[in-house]
């Protein structure tokens, strides 16, 4: 499996504009029990840096655009995320960080889950650690 993976929505918009629709158990891979949203972030100052043990998430850049880098633990990629109808799945157990805001950045996040501090693995070494007892053990 790829460590990058999109979801694309599909635009049901017109000549009036743009419509994108996204649908929990549809086209997004989870109920979404969360939603929020990033802006007035200032391109010189990076984000995240930090994985989840269970939580899923999707990344949509509703106006402008973020670079964000994946993580999990074997290989790291990066990617534009600059669509409104084209979100980047950041699964569970990848350490993602985000940097290059453009200035008009409006990042919209669907989570999996409620916000839970117990999730989050916000230091790198411990995350590399965990990573690889879940791999000795699969």
């Amino acid at each position: 499996m790829s460590l990058i993976e999109w979801i694309e929505l599909p635009n049901l918009g017109d000549h009036r504009g743009s419509l994108v629709v996204a649908e929990a158990n549809r086209n997004i891979p989870f109920s979404i029990q969360r939603l929020y949203y990033i802006f007035g972030t200032q391109p010189s100052v990076p984000r995240g840096f930090h994985a989840h043990k269970e939580l899923q998430q999707i990344a949509f850049g509703i106006q402008g655009s973020c670079k964000m880098l994946m993580d999990n633990g074997r290989e790291k990629q990066e990617v534009l995320i600059g669509q409104s109808n084209r979100g980047l799945l950041i699964p569970p157990m990848v350490w993602h960080e985000m940097h290059d805001f453009s200035e008009d950045c409006i990042l919209l996040v669907l989570a999996s889950n409620y916000y839970d501090e117990n999730d989050y693995i916000r230091n790198y070494d411990q995350f590399l650690k965990e990573v690889n007892q879940s791999v000795k053990h699969t």
